[in-house]
This record gives C-alpha cells, structure tokens and sequence, in this order.
C-alpha cells in the first residue's frame, strides 16, 4: 500500500468501535489496527508498549511519534502538556515503514493503554 492510500484511509478513521489486544496492558483502536496491519508495522506497536511503563501513573495522555531518517527512524514518547517532556527516545536502525511521520495518542484506560490515531480521539 502506497503512502498515499495509506494516509488517506486512516483519514477516515474517527472514534473505534472495537479495540484489539495487543499486550496484556495494550489496546489498538480501528484505525491503528488497520495502521499495524496495512504498513505491517506491529514492531512500532511493540516499541510504544515498551516504553509506556515509564509514563508515570499520574498522567493519563501521552504522544508517541515515529520519524523516519534515511533507512532508519527517531522515535519519541511525549508528553506535550504543559510543556514538552520527554518520557523515551529511541532510534530505530532501519525500517520500510511506508511513512515520512506519523503521531499516535496514547491514553491511560485503568491499567490500560489505548493506542488511537489522532483522528480516532
């Protein structure tokens, strides 16, 4: 699926109707489901997992952003409210992930979090 299509197929994703288990404290929305699936990029589900411990227990809100670079990507893990604090980082030798950019919103629900696409919030 070409970057194109890609974008403008999770442009129309807008709330979720179902969520998806990714790990036992992890859940997908629709739209970043079909994001996993599409661009085959589950691994960048796991990378968010893994880092999401370390968001401390009073925030509930947290950005996760994927930036390619050459053959490989810089990813963050923010909190942008009031201002920007940087809860992990991580550098991501090489992927084909078929996106120059892309910004996921995670959101604390309990002991667990919600991965969603910014339109899905």
């Amino acid at each position: 699926m070409s970057a194109e299509d890609l974008l403008c197929a999770l442009g129309n994703f807008t709330g979720t109707e179902s969520y998806f288990r990714h790990t036992h404290r992890t859940l997908l929305t629709d739209g970043v489901q079909y994001l996993a699936s599409k661009a085959q990029c589950y691994w960048l589900m796991d990378v968010i997992a893994s880092h999401l411990p370390v968001v401390p227990t009073d925030e509930y809100f947290c950005i996760a952003t994927l930036e390619r670079n050459g053959e490989g990507a810089h990813f963050e893990l923010v909190n942008d409210v009031p201002a920007t604090r940087y809860y992990a980082t991580q550098e991501i030798a090489w992927t084909d992930f078929p996106l120059q950019k892309i910004k996921l919103y995670c959101s604390q629900a309990g002991d667990q979090w919600v991965i969603m696409l910014p339109s899905e919030y």
